[in-house]
C-alpha cells in the first residue's frame, strides 16, 4: 500500500505538471488533490497512527493536503487560507521532530544559521510583497526557519538524515510559490518547485517506516 500511494503520487505530479504547462484549471483540481492524497495515504500505510511522532506527521501532510487544495484557487483568499493551512503544517512538522528527539545544542545553532538565510529571502521578497501581505509571509518565513532547525538536529541526535533532506526540501520548495506568486509568474517555478515537495512530502511519510 505504501508503495502504491507513492506511485499514485508520483503519477498524479506528472499529471499537474502538465495541466500547469497547458494551464488547465480543471487539470489542476484533478492531479493537485491526488497527488496529495498519496502522500496522506503513503504515511498512513508506514504506520502514522502506531505513535504520537506518526500521529503529528499525518496532521502535519493533512494540513498540507488542505493548504494544497485551497492553493488551487486563484483568489487572494484562497491564497491566504492555502498560506494559514501550511504554516500549521510547518508548526506540526516541527512538534513531530522535537517528539522524534532533538540535540538542544544543535537546534539553537541551526536556528542562527538559518536566521541569516531567512533575512536574505526576506529581503528578496519585500519589495515585491503587497502591504497586506506582509505580515502573513514575515510570519510564514519564520515558522519555516523554526521548522527546519529541529529537523537538523534530530540527525545531530543519532536520528536517520531523511527528516533532515524532506525539511529542506520542502523549505526549497516553497521558494518556488514565493517566488512565482510575488516575483516572477512562470512555469518554469511549477517545473522544479511542485516534484520537490512533494518529494518531501513522500520523505516524510517514508521516514514512518524507520521509529
Amino acid at each position: 500500500m505504501l508503495v502504491a500511494c507513492t506511485v499514485v503520487t508520483a503519477a498524479a505530479v506528472i499529471g499537474l505538471l502538465v495541466a500547469e504547462a497547458r494551464e488547465s484549471q480543471r487539470g489542476k483540481w484533478l492531479c493537485k488533490p491526488l497527488a496529495s492524497a498519496g502522500f496522506v495515504g503513503a504515511a498512513l500505510a508506514a504506520g502514522g497512527a502506531r505513535d504520537r511522532f506518526g500521529a503529528v506527521i499525518v496532521a502535519a501532510l493533512v494540513l498540507s493536503l488542505v493548504g494544497d487544495v485551497f492553493l488551487v484557487g486563484r483568489s487572494k483568499a484562497a491564497f491566504r487560507a492555502g498560506l494559514g493551512s501550511f504554516l500549521l503544517g510547518h508548526v506540526a512538522f516541527g512538534v513531530a521532530f522535537v517528539l522524534r528527539g532533538v540535540d538542544a545544542r544543535v537546534t539553537a545553532l541551526a536556528l542562527g544559521g538559518l536566521a541569516v538565510v531567512a533575512l536574505v529571502v526576506g529581503r528578496w521578497l519585500w519589495p515585491h510583497v503587497e502591504p497586506k501581505m506582509r505580515a502573513p509571509v514575515v510570519a510564514y518565513i519564520t515558522v519555516i526557519t523554526v521548522m527546519v532547525a529541529p529537523a537538523a538536529a534530530t540527525v545531530a541526535a543519532r536520528r536517520p538524515a531523511t527528516l533532515v533532506v524532506a525539511a529542506v526540501a520542502f523549505c526549497l520548495s516553497e521558494l518556488s510559490v514565493a517566488r512565482d506568486r510575488f516575483v516572477a509568474h512562470a512555469f518554469l517555478n511549477r517545473l522544479w518547485g511542485l516534484p520537490l515537495y512533494y518529494g518531501a512530502q513522500l520523505l516524510f511519510a517514508w521516514s514512518l517506516t524507520v521509529r
